[in-house]
C-alpha cells in the first residue's frame, strides 16, 4: 500500500529479458537498507519487489526488480527510453503518515498525455483514458498517475484534467512529460470497490 507522496526518483539503466524473465534495473540516491530487501516500491505508480541493491557510489545504488509479463502489458515500463526517469515511493510502514489517498500500485492502464499548459503557477495536464474506465472518475476525486496522488479538476467524455502545482512538477517526473507521452493510471480503491 502506498499514498502517491513521491520520494524520490529513479534513472532507467537497464530491462533485463533472459528467457522472458525481466529484471528491471533503475539507479537512485534513494536511501536503503538490507531490511528493505523483498519490501515492495511503487515505481511510476506499479507496486514491484525489490530483490536486491547495489551500493555504486556514495548515496547512489542500482536497484533490481522482477516484471511479470502481465505487469509489462499493463503499465508503461518496458516503453521507456534508457535514462527514463521514474517516480518512486517506498510501501507505508505503520505509524507512517497518510497525506494522498491509499494507491495500491495495481495499475489499471495506461492514458496518454493530451495537452500541457501552464496557467499561473500551475501546469494543466489533459490526460486521454480508455472509454471503460470513465465510471470511476468523479469530479474532485482521486487518481494516481504515474504513482502520484492527485486531485481530478475536470472531466470530458474520455479525458481527465489534473493540475500540477510546481512543488509536485519539480519533485515528479511531470517534468518530462510531453504531449503523447503514455502515464501509469490507478483509479481510486473505494469508488471501484463501491462500483463493483
Amino acid at each position: 500500500m502506498f499514498t502517491g507522496i513521491i520520494q524520490n526518483q529513479a534513472k532507467l539503466i537497464k530491462i533485463d529479458n533472459v528467457s522472458k524473465n525481466y529484471t528491471l534495473i533503475v539507479e537512485s540516491d534513494i536511501e536503503l537498507k538490507k531490511r528493505d530487501i523483498v519490501t515492495s516500491i511503487a515505481i511510476d505508480g506499479v507496486c514491484l519487489t525489490l530483490i536486491k541493491y547495489k551500493i555504486i557510489k556514495k548515496k547512489k545504488n542500482q536497484l533490481f526488480f522482477n516484471i511479470s509479463p502481465e505487469t509489462l502489458k499493463i503499465s508503461n515500463l518496458d516503453k521507456k527510453e534508457l535514462g527514463y526517469i521514474f517516480n518512486l515511493e517506498k510501501s507505508l510502514k505503520y505509524g507512517d503518515e497518510i497525506a494522498g489517498h491509499f494507491v495500491q500500485g495495481h495499475v489499471d492502464d495506461t492514458g496518454k498525455i493530451y495537452s500541457i499548459s501552464k496557467i499561473r503557477n500551475s501546469w494543466k495536464f489533459w490526460i486521454i483514458i480508455n472509454n471503460k474506465f470513465r465510471k470511476y472518475l468523479i469530479k474532485k476525486g482521486s487518481v494516481a498517475i504515474n504513482g502520484v496522488s492527485l486531485t481530478i479538476n475536470d472531466i470530458k467524455k474520455n479525458l481527465l484534467r489534473i493540475d500540477i502545482i510546481p512543488h509536485t512538477f519539480k519533485k515528479t517526473n511531470f517534468a518530462h512529460l510531453s504531449k503523447g507521452s503514455r502515464v501509469n493510471l490507478e483509479y481510486d480503491l473505494l469508488i471501484k470497490y463501491l462500483k463493483k
